[in-house]
């Protein structure tokens, strides 16, 4: 007797606080066999499943899961007739790698959902107060990755030249920010225009740091961010600086008093 297939979801996890998860998201969550999850998920957002968590995270520099070895473990699972949950952080279908895993699907005869999520590129400036577009100050807006593959001739990417209404944000870019600096610096972006980094976004450890672009990377190595994290350049960005201001002092009045 052979067994059926079983269903892969590709779901979007969002970016780590379990209440931005969409109701399909949470839904499949519930219903899975197994949770085969990324790095930048958060324990939080599947911790209430009683799903077998399998555990792919990559994280740069660090031994991690290949690609190919993931699509296998998609493919055996689905042959054995799980139910399985593939939970990326964000949205799946943004730098999520994504068409990969469905190629790999598709050639084994696996069926499969794209489940779509709250992106980093929208929610992380929200979680620092900057909308990513505003009337007469941003109309345009760019998403880029901040790193490519180690192997690929330009690792990393070369930012357009700049337009004065248009906000960028750059996925995945923690580990090459003084590389993108340097970049943006030469590609004609103003040394004052207004740069934040936002570090585990909507997480209870979320922190931000606003600044000029020219000394962005200087300030985000001192205070030690970390992944994930999301970089935000245009003028919109300033919105993220009172943002910061706002909220240390409320964190300086409600620290006890000595």
């Amino acid at each position: 007797m052979t067994t059926r297939p079983g269903r892969v979801s590709i779901v979007g996890a969002g970016p780590g606080d379990p209440e931005l998860l969409t109701v399909r998201a949470a839904q499949r969550i519930a219903e899975a066999d197994d949770l085969v999850v990324d790095a930048l998920v958060p324990p939080a957002v599947y911790c209430d499943s009683r799903a077998r968590v399998v555990y792919v995270g990559k994280r740069a520099g660090r031994p991690h899961v290949s690609q190919e070895e993931i699509n296998a473990i998609l493919v055996e699972l689905a042959r054995a007739g799980r139910t399985i949950v593939r939970l990326k952080g964000g949205d799946p279908g943004l730098f999520g790698r994504a068409a990969e895993e469905i190629d790999a699907l598709d050639e084994a005869g696996v069926p499969w959902e794209l489940v779509p999520g709250v992106s980093s590129a929208l929610a992380a400036p929200s979680a620092a107060g900057v909308p990513v577009t505003e009337r007469g100050v941003a109309e345009q807006l760019l998403v880029a990755t901040g790193h490519r593959h180690r192997d690929h001739p330009q690792p990393v990417p070369v930012l357009p030249p700049f337009v004065e209404d248009r906000t960028v944000v750059l996925l995945m870019g923690l580990g090459t920010l003084p590389e993108l600096v340097a970049g943006a610096l030469a590609n004609g972006y103003p040394a004052d225009l207004p740069a934040a980094v936002v570090s585990q976004a909507s997480w209870a450890t979320q922190r931000v740091v606003a600044c000029p672009l020219a000394v962005l990377a200087e300030r985000v190595a001192e205070a030690g961010l970390e992944a994930p994290a999301t970089v935000v350049l245009g003028r919109v960005a300033r919105r993220a600086e009172r943002f910061a201001a706002a909220r240390n002092a409320t964190d300086r009045i409600a620290a006890p008093q000595r």
